[in-house]
C-alpha cells in the first residue's frame, strides 16, 4: 500500500511539472475586392480565404504529426465581417465551423493590441510555452499588418510594428527551439531581425514578396526573394 502511494505521489508531481508546448497561427484580414479592383494589376486578395487556407494548410499538416497538438488560432475578425457583407456571406461561421472542425483554440481580435494580448495568454499558465508561431497575412519589412485595403484602399489602420514586439509581447513565452514564421512580404528585410532581438528565437521571413496561389493546392505561400531569420 505504501509503495502504490508512493508511486501515485510521484506521478502527480511529475504531471504537475511537465511543461505543453502550444502553437500560435495569427491570420490577418483581408482586403475589399471594391477598393482592389480599382487598383488593376497590383490588385491583392481575390480569394477571401488565402490567409485561412494557408493556415488550415499549416495546422493540417501539424494535427497530421500530433493530432492532439494544442493550437491557438488568432483571427482579424473586421476584415471578414466587411469583405462577408460585401460578398453577401457569413465567413465568421465559416472560419467557427473550420476551427471546431479541427479542434482549435480559436480567438477573434478586432485591434492589434487584442492580438498581442491574444498571443500572450495562448500558454494556458506560466510553464507552458509556445514551440511554433506562423503568421499569414499582410504585411510590409516593418510590420504584421492585420488589416490592408479593407478600412482605406491600398493602406492599413491595424498593424503590430516591429518596434513594439518587445514591449507588447511577452519574450517568456516562447520556447528556447520555437519554429517561427511569416508569410508576409518582405518581412526577411528588417522584422525578422527585431524579432530575434526581442525574444531570442529567429522567425523566418522573405526578402522579397510572398504568394498565395499554392494554397489552393495544399501547399504553404511561397517567397519570392530569401528566406533569412
Amino acid at each position: 500500500m505504501k509503495l502504490m502511494r508512493n508511486v501515485l505521489i510521484a506521478t502527480l508531481l511529475a504531471g504537475c511539472s511537465l511543461t505543453q508546448a502550444v502553437e500560435v497561427v495569427l491570420c490577418g484580414g483581408v482586403a475589399l475586392r471594391s477598393w482592389e479592383n480599382l487598383r488593376g494589376p497590383s490588385a491583392h486578395d481575390n480569394w477571401w480565404a488565402n490567409f485561412v487556407r494557408a493556415s488550415t494548410v499549416y495546422i493540417d499538416s501539424a494535427l497530421a504529426k500530433n493530432p492532439g497538438k494544442d493550437i491557438v488560432w488568432i483571427v482579424y475578425r473586421p476584415s471578414y465581417i466587411t469583405r462577408g457583407k460585401e460578398n453577401q456571406i457569413d465567413y465568421i461561421s465559416r472560419i467557427r465551423e473550420t476551427a471546431g472542425k479541427r479542434h482549435l483554440r480559436l480567438k477573434f481580435v478586432d485591434t492589434a493590441d487584442e492580438a498581442y494580448k491574444a498571443i500572450n495568454h495562448a500558454p494556458r499558465n506560466k510553464k507552458d510555452k509556445i514551440t511554433a508561431f506562423y503568421y499569414f497575412g499582410h504585411s510590409n519589412p516593418h510590420a504584421f499588418m492585420l488589416d490592408y485595403s479593407n478600412s482605406v484602399m491600398a493602406a492599413s489602420k491595424a498593424w503590430m510594428h516591429e518596434k513594439d514586439l518587445a514591449t507588447k509581447i511577452n519574450k517568456n513565452i516562447f520556447a528556447p527551439d520555437a519554429e517561427c514564421w511569416s508569410y508576409g512580404c518582405y518581412t526577411g528585410r528588417s522584422m525578422s531581425k527585431y524579432w530575434k532581438d526581442a525574444f531570442g528565437v529567429g522567425m523566418w521571413g522573405n526578402t522579397e514578396s510572398t504568394r498565395y496561389q499554392p494554397v489552393g493546392e495544399g501547399k504553404l505561400p511561397a517567397g519570392a526573394g530569401k528566406w533569412v531569420q
